[in-house]
């Protein structure tokens, strides 16, 4: 869903041009603040990391 078709009810005027406060919270709840990596994948991404140092920590010694 995109706010370039909707019309606020508050003041009247297309959502993505953002004229009063309603307008910019809606377009600011559609559009968000991009994408964000979910903490499963970021503690996936630590466990990996802790493993490699395990691993080369085993094979130096």
């Amino acid at each position: 869903m995109s706010c370039d078709h909707l019309i606020c009810a508050y003041c009247s005027h297309p959502v993505s041009e953002g004229r009063c406060p309603t307008c910019r919270a809606a377009r600011s709840e559609l559009h968000g603040n991009g994408p964000s990596v979910p903490p499963v994948l970021v503690l996936a991404g630590l466990l990996t990391l802790l493993f490699a140092a395990l691993v080369l920590q085993r094979c130096a010694a």
